[in-house]
């Protein structure tokens, strides 16, 4: 575990266990790093490396009142990366993370990066709603044209029953944009499908990341 410093003296915390490939998870909000410790035992025990970070704002992070977009979330994970010299990574994003994941890749370029996996993600747009009224860089951020960018092979995982980020108008979509997409819908599972049907989702990452 450590903490980098960002540019704009944010200060980000971190975990990293372990030696291999890597694998680079971004939570989603309001969460923290913590939120994949199920997925980050199971490749640690795996053989590989893994890495999660607390977003700006979030858990053991700086509570700074800046920075709250997507840029700022994929200058931070830039530096994280470039910190810890990570090459060959694998970034697995939840939610807010899968936005987070699109534009670092968007903004940021592929040359450490392997695949990228986005689950019950935000991406392409998500739109206002009752459940979700006012977290601009959640809600009303259009990844439309990051996705157009990444090359890498992305897997993208949702539940028909996501209640919060809603299938129709983000999985298959995303899955369409990026260049070389594979979508895969798990009938009934929910938006915290890592947390709730985590047998299911390692095993099906596991298989991405070894094929």
């Amino acid at each position: 575990m450590g903490t980098i410093t960002t540019s704009d003296s944010t200060e980000i915390f971190f975990k990293d266990w372990g030696s291999g490939q890597p694998i680079v998870f971004s939570h989603g909000w309001p969460l923290s790093g913590d939120d994949w410790d199920t997925q980050m035992l199971f490749f640690l025990r795996n053989g590989y490396r893994v890495i999660a970070h607390d977003r700006r704002g979030h858990g053991r992070s700086s509570q700074t009142g800046e920075g709250h977009d997507m840029d700022h979330y994929a200058d931070d994970l830039a530096t994280l990366v470039a910190h810890l010299d990570l090459r060959d990574a694998v970034h697995v994003g939840h939610s807010t993370g899968g936005g987070e994941v699109v534009r670092y890749i968007a903004r940021h370029g592929e040359s450490r990066v392997a695949k990228a996996v986005l689950i019950s993600s935000v991406p392409p747009l998500m739109v206002k709603t009752d459940a979700n009224p006012g977290f601009v860089a959640f809600s009303q951020t259009d990844f439309t044209e990051d996705l157009k960018k990444i090359t890498v092979p992305v897997l993208v995982m949702h539940g028909d029953d996501d209640q919060i980020v809603p299938y129709a108008d983000s999985g298959p979509l995303s899955a369409e944009l990026v260049q070389n997409g594979t979508l895969k819908t798990y009938a009934g599972f929910p938006h915290g499908m890592p947390t709730t049907q985590a047998e299911t989702i390692n095993a099906d990452l596991l298989a991405f990341l070894q094929s």
